[in-house]
């Protein structure tokens, strides 16, 4: 059953973790639609993972919706959040409401993500009052980390939390449906959770929030360039269940003909349905894969 803004909130009401990850092409995004996973970003980061690009900011419009499209066309079933791209919707809320109005009608989204708070938040107003779902992106915000020291942990000082906090009420308040914390230690992702009344999520946050988010070629360990720490590679187990699988099968070659359950389409089911499994147990993330001070205060 594909999710809607009513049944996502319905089960973080439930205290039922959502789960989430990006997807770039139709493969892929088929492979997501035979499991349950609730929703999929098509994120700016596939300039990164999938073009070739040495960070996001020079991904355009086009490309991300090239990408949408085809992840569209492969998961037919689950809720999709277009990543609005740098330069798609700083410079006017006008502008912003178009592009993101392109995301819906053209490549059939159900939302959109935007980065940043402060004058951000009169975009993310705009959209939502033109009928788009919008979900908010604060902490780590890569299309402009070059402005605050790069990739790093955002949060660790009593200032960074506060504004933190800050921002995702105003996000709430200028109708953003819900927040992505990203590179944000628990404590504090914890603290904004308890203190919003809209969705959040977390990406490198801890376990603290309704729902968490990853990079689907972290998952598969399909980036060579780098995996931050937050990143669980889920190949080595799901590689272990797929070979117990083909051990039972007599010909494995009319199997693979009959089913393509014998390659990486299988196996990347296998390894996002073990991911599935263990954000709902809230088994994942752990101390190991979260940004936790060694020496709390």
């Amino acid at each position: 059953m594909k999710q809607n803004l009513k049944s996502l909130r319905d089960l973080a009401e439930r205290g039922e973790p959502l789960t989430w990850l990006t997807c770039y092409d139709f493969s892929l995004a088929s492979a997501l639609n035979q499991t349950d996973l609730d929703m999929i970003l098509v994120g700016d980061s596939g300039g990164m993972v999938s073009l070739g690009y040495q960070d996001t900011v020079p991904v355009t419009m086009e490309e991300m919706l090239l990408l949408t499209k085809a992840v569209r066309r492969g998961a037919t079933d689950k809720f999709i959040v277009g990543d609005m791209p740098k330069g798609s919707y700083e410079i006017s809320d006008s502008e912003a409401i178009e592009n993101a109005m392109r995301f819906v009608k053209e490549a059939g989204c159900d939302a959109v993500k935007l980065e940043g708070a402060g004058p951000m938040t009169r975009r993310v107003n705009a959209i939502a009052n033109s009928g788009i779902p919008v979900i908010g992106h604060i902490g780590l915000t890569p299309q402009s980390s070059a402005s605050f020291g790069g990739y790093r942990v955002v949060g660790k000082s009593k200032e960074e939390e506060s504004r933190l906090l800050e921002d995702a009420l105003s996000l709430q308040e200028a109708g953003a449906f819900g927040v992505l914390l990203e590179a944000v230690p628990p404590k504090v992702s914890r603290t904004i959770t308890e203190r919003v009344n809209f969705l959040t999520f977390g990406i490198g946050a801890g376990q603290f929030t309704h729902g968490q988010l990853l990079i689907l070629h972290d998952l598969l360990g399909l980036y060579p360039n780098f995996r931050p720490k937050f990143a669980k590679c889920y190949i080595p187990d799901a590689l272990k269940e797929l070979i117990a699988e083909l051990s039972q099968v007599e010909d494995l070659v009319k199997h693979g003909r009959s089913s393509r359950k014998d390659g990486i389409f299988r196996l990347t089911v296998i390894a996002v349905n073990q991911y599935i499994n263990e954000v709902k147990a809230k088994t994942f993330p752990t101390e190991e894969y979260s940004y936790v001070p060694k020496n709390p205060a």
